[in-house]
């Protein structure tokens, strides 16, 4: 086999703390002094069942320490309240902030858990008359909740659509604002959305279209482009470690030539602005 599976002791994230902040990043921890680069993002950033995640192929290519502050299943909303984090990229040399969906920001719409973005909380006043025959208890997971709204009624989804996307063009464009001075925004599976309707899952960024990048094309350094492409099953899992447990939701996850191919597609732009 060309990938471990597991059954005990699967991979190790070397988990760490930066100041006071109450969120595990996975490490090795680096010191947040001299040159450095921040990596903002989700599950992909972090490197779930992924050996050597982007962030530190990144700093094998370039020899410029790379602080990976990836969490799981983030939104924005994580990192635009954590104060270290946002601390810690203000005095990068460089902030690459990974694509985010814009499911999983807390709006006038519904709420989000603030640290565990893609959880759904609760339903407002106006989604609930915007749906009043939908059942909303049953919905632990943002896209889930929007999958069944789109499916249910595309019509009545629109607005809720364009409240997320326009919300999410702010909100990036306020954190953009609150740290490094060069900002490198990278999008995984491109290739694979439709950035149109609540569909987008593991690596694409849901409801996120080229026209909204297009938009914060003024505020960054630059923006990266990463498509999943296609490889044999066996190819996708070499630099994989999970359980056995753990093989379907390892399928979901950007495999390790994606980390390399985002790696490689980085350096020359890192280079330019470090």
């Amino acid at each position: 086999m060309t990938y471990e599976m597991l059954g005990l002791g699967a991979l190790d994230y070397l988990p760490c703390r930066y100041g006071m902040s109450k969120l595990n990043f996975r490490g090795p921890k680096r010191a947040l002094e001299g040159p450095y680069v921040a990596f903002l993002g989700g599950t992909t950033t972090f490197g779930k069942f992924i050996e050597q995640p982007y962030p530190l192929k990144v700093e094998h290519l370039t020899g410029v320490p790379s602080v990976n502050f990836g969490q799981i299943n983030a939104g924005l909303d994580v990192f635009m309240k954590e104060p270290v984090v946002m601390g810690a990229a203000r005095q990068a040399r460089v902030t690459v902030v990974e694509v985010l969906g814009a499911a999983n920001l807390s709006n006038r719409f519904y709420r989000v858990h603030p640290r565990r973005n893609d959880r759904f909380l609760r339903a407002g006043p106006l989604l609930k008359r915007l749906y009043p025959e939908v059942d909303f208890s049953q919905f632990n997971f943002t896209h889930h909740m929007l999958r069944h709204l789109h499916q249910h009624d595309a019509e009545r989804f629109a607005p809720l659509r364009s409240l997320l996307q326009a919300l999410w063009v702010r909100r990036m464009r306020k954190l953009v604002a609150q740290v490094s001075e060069e900002v490198v925004l990278v999008r995984f599976g491109a290739d694979k959305a439709d950035g149109r309707g609540a569909r987008g899952g593991g690596a694409c960024a849901a409801l996120v279209t080229d026209e909204m990048l297009d938009r914060l094309g003024a505020d960054v350094s630059a923006i990266v482009e990463i498509p999943l492409g296609s490889r044999s099953h066996a190819a996708e899992r070499s630099g994989m470690t999970f359980r056995l447990l753990e093989e379907d939701a390892a399928k979901t996850v950007a495999p390790p030539h994606v980390h390399t191919a985002a790696a490689q597609a980085l350096r020359p732009v890192l280079d330019r602005l470090m």
